[in-house]
């Protein structure tokens, strides 16, 4: 039992590491690059746009490519995980050698490229582990440990420039340097499992697509994934300057994941008794509830944004774990190579924030809105609208595809 517990524990270390690698690169990067660089928002958002591009036929050659190294299955993980720590000391602490957007494009390609691939084999890997601790109760206890590694990764890595800057050192410096370090380590906890090559054969995308279950996942997926690819991408431009609280977005940030990370269990345990289906519908309804009273908001309501990041926080933390749950479990029934069905999932929760890049970057830009300066109340009202509006209709559309879609209390 200790000995599972010790192996299951790397799962969640990985999870962590790659969790550090995805949404807060969104949250963060972008920013980065307005205040440091002076790079254009609309160049950003193209940039972010088409990424996600090379990622339509990136992420299914990656996940053929998993199937082609499946027998040398560790050696390809630790030669990726070296290039996603050394890409990301490229974006943050690297003073770009070139174009500063031709940089950022680069970089930033590396790493979720290797961020992909690592995704596709570890997610396929946890199915194999699940079947070794015995088929229910196994699938459960990896879902467990995997999950729950990623959102307080995601913790860490959204709070961690806060601390830094707080602390005097040169904060995404500090924060690239820790995550090549926290690579090399999720590397030697999970090095035991990478060991044996998978045996299934390769199904391709076919048996994926063909299943209608999991054609509507991937749609539920997409839409309900936008809403938090919006609020990801605009919520340091709305901290500084909607609510005018400058300085309190990673505190707040934390508070938004902390929230999610708690309600995480919470919402398996009700959708164990009510079905995964009623648990999501009600966490989409509390989402849209909490982002209509943030486009109520002004300069100095940081105590009520901070009750509104717990409740929407709450609310992502059924997205982040049940769909994902209940996608992972088709992909067991229906597909011997689970790595296939997971290329297309990672495809679609990356697809999201791409569209929320190239769509409302732009459209922020031309309103006059500037980081970091004084902004009109035209700009602001713009903010506000994408934020916090764009969200609420995306998640009453997600609502309307969940309903229509029969997924079982299983």
């Amino acid at each position: 039992m200790v000995s599972d517990r010790q192996n299951l524990g790397g799962y969640a270390i990985f999870a962590a590491v790659l969790a550090a690698a995805g949404l807060p690169i969104y949250i963060h990067a972008p920013k980065f690059y307005v205040d440091e660089y002076g790079v254009s928002l609309a160049a950003l958002g193209s940039v972010l746009f088409g990424l996600r591009l090379l990622d339509v036929v990136q992420d299914p050659l990656l996940g053929k490519l998993a199937v082609a190294v499946r027998r040398f299955q560790g050696m390809a993980v630790g030669v990726t995980l070296a290039i996603m720590g050394a890409a990301m000391l490229g974006l943050f602490a690297v003073t770009p050698p070139t174009n500063p957007i031709l940089w950022f494009a680069v970089m930033l390609t590396l790493v979720f490229s290797a961020f992909s691939f690592l995704t596709i084999n570890f997610y396929a890997r946890g199915v194999q582990k699940a079947k070794t601790l015995g088929a229910g109760a196994g699938y459960l206890r990896v879902a467990r440990w995997r999950e729950t590694g990623a959102l307080l990764g995601v913790c860490v890595a959204s709070v961690m420039p806060s601390v830094f800057l707080a602390l005097a050192w040169p904060e995404f410096v500090a924060y690239a340097t820790v995550f090549a370090l926290a690579c090399l380590i999720a590397g030697i906890a999970m090095h035991n499992e990478w060991r044996g090559a998978t045996t299934e054969p390769s199904s391709g995308f076919g048996i994926v697509l063909k299943d209608h279950i999991s054609r509507r996942l991937l749609l539920i997926a997409l839409v309900n994934a936008a809403p938090v690819a919006v609020s990801s991408t605009l919520f340091l431009f709305f901290v500084e300057s909607r609510l005018d609280a400058p300085g309190w977005e990673g505190p707040l940030l934390l508070l938004f994941f902390v929230a999610a990370a708690v309600a995480a269990p919470v919402w398996g345990s009700v959708a164990e008794r009510v079905g995964p289906k009623s648990a999501l519908l009600a966490a989409m309804v509390l989402a849209i509830v909490a982002f209509s009273f943030a486009m109520m908001l002004g300069s100095g309501d940081t105590v009520l944004f901070a009750v509104i990041c717990l409740a929407s926080g709450a609310a992502v933390g059924a997205d982040l774990t049940l769909l994902p749950a209940v996608f992972a479990r088709r992909m067991e029934q229906i597909a011997p190579d689970a790595s296939k069905g997971f290329a297309l999932w990672g495809f679609v929760s990356k697809f999201t924030l791409a569209f929320a890049a190239i769509a409302l970057l732009p459209i922020l830009e031309a309103s006059g809105f500037v980081s970091g300066a004084e902004n009109s109340d035209a700009a602001l009202r713009t903010l506000t609208l994408l934020y916090a509006g764009v969200p609420c209709v995306l998640k009453l559309v997600a609502i309307g595809l969940l309903v229509a879609t029969p997924i079982g209390k299983e």
